[in-house]
C-alpha cells in the first residue's frame, strides 16, 4: 500500500477575512481524500502566530461548516531553509525547537492580505516546498486589484472605469476626489479596498452624500481604495488548473452564476 501523502492545511490568518478562511479550510479537509491524504492542520491566529492543532480535533471540527484556531495548539514555525527539510514543509516547535511535523505539499486555504497575496507563498518557494495555488507574482497581481486591472487593461481586456485614490491624499483632496468621481464614473459606483476581497469593507454607493462615510470604512482595510462604476452585469466564475505539459491548454471548470440574495454579492 502505498503511503498517503501528507498535506499541510493553512488556514485562518491575520486578515479581516480569518473567518471565511476557517469556513473554507473546513470544506478542503472534509473534502481531502482520507485513503491518499494525511491532514496536517495549521492554524494561524490573528496575531500571526501558528499553531499545530491536533488531527482528529480539525477533522472533527470539519464535520460543521468552521474550524477554530485553538489558543492552546503547540506554536510552530516554518524556517525558509531548503536544506533543512529538502523538499519537505518541516514545522519547528517553538517550545523546545523540536520537528512537530512535516509534509509533503502545503495547501494555504487563506484569504486576503499576509495570505494569497504572495507572501505565504514566498515563504513557501524560499523553503522550496510544493504547494497549492498560484506563484507569488500571480498571487500578488491578483490580490491587487488596480495592478490587475491595469494588466487586464493593457492586455486588451475591457474592464470596469475606476478611479483610485491613496491614504493621504484623500485627506487632502477629498473635495477633488469626490468631483472627479461624480463626472466620471457617476453614481451609484462601488468603493472597495484594493488588497482585499470577499467583499470586506466594500459599498456601492448610490449617492454623493454616502461617499465619504465609504471611502472611510474602505480605508481601514487598505492604503490604497478603488472606486469603479457600477454597472449592470452577470458575475460569472470558472477555476482553471494548470496543465502538467508546459504547452498544453489550462484545465477549466464548468462556468457557475453567481446570484446574490443582497443587492450585490456582499460578506454577508
Amino acid at each position: 500500500m502505498n503511503q498517503k501523502t501528507r498535506v499541510a492545511v493553512l488556514y485562518g490568518g491575520r486578515s479581516g477575512e480569518h473567518e471565511i478562511s476557517l469556513r473554507s479550510a473546513a470544506s478542503v479537509i472534509r473534502n481531502l481524500d482520507r485513503s491518499r491524504f494525511e491532514v496536517v492542520p495549521i492554524a494561524i491566529d490573528k496575531q500571526g502566530q501558528w499553531h499545530l492543532v491536533d488531527r482528529e480535533f480539525a477533522e472533527k471540527e470539519a464535520r460543521g461548516s468552521t474550524l477554530s484556531v485553538p489558543a492552546a495548539a503547540l506554536p510552530v514555525v516554518l524556517p525558509p531553509d531548503p536544506t533543512r527539510g529538502k523538499g519537505k514543509a518541516v514545522l519547528v516547535s517553538l517550545r523546545d525547537g523540536s520537528v512537530a511535523a512535516t509534509a509533503e505539499v502545503v495547501f494555504p486555504v487563506l484569504h486576503g492580505p499576509l495570505c494569497e497575496d504572495g507572501t505565504i507563498q514566498g515563504i513557501l518557494e524560499l523553503a522550496e516546498v510544493a504547494y497549492v495555488g498560484c506563484g507569488v507574482l500571480a498571487s500578488s497581481v491578483g490580490m491587487d486589484k488596480e495592478m490587475a486591472k491595469r494588466l487586464a487593461r493593457d492586455s486588451g481586456i475591457p474592464i470596469v472605469p475606476f478611479v483610485l485614490a491613496r491614504a493621504g491624499r484623500w485627506e487632502k483632496e477629498k473635495d477633488e476626489l469626490r468631483a472627479r468621481v461624480a463626472r466620471e464614473l457617476g453614481f451609484p459606483c462601488f468603493v472597495k479596498p484594493v488588497n482585499m476581497g470577499s467583499s470586506v469593507g466594500v459599498h456601492k454607493v448610490k449617492d454623493a452624500a454616502s461617499f465619504d462615510a465609504a471611502m472611510k470604512d474602505a480605508f481601514r482595510y487598505d492604503t490604497k481604495v478603488l472606486v469603479e462604476k457600477a454597472i449592470a452585469a452577470r458575475e460569472i466564475e470558472v477555476a482553471a488548473l494548470e496543465s502538467r505539459e508546459p504547452a498544453a491548454p489550462a484545465r477549466v471548470s464548468v462556468a457557475a452564476e453567481i446570484v446574490p440574495s443582497h443587492e450585490f454579492y456582499s460578506y454577508e
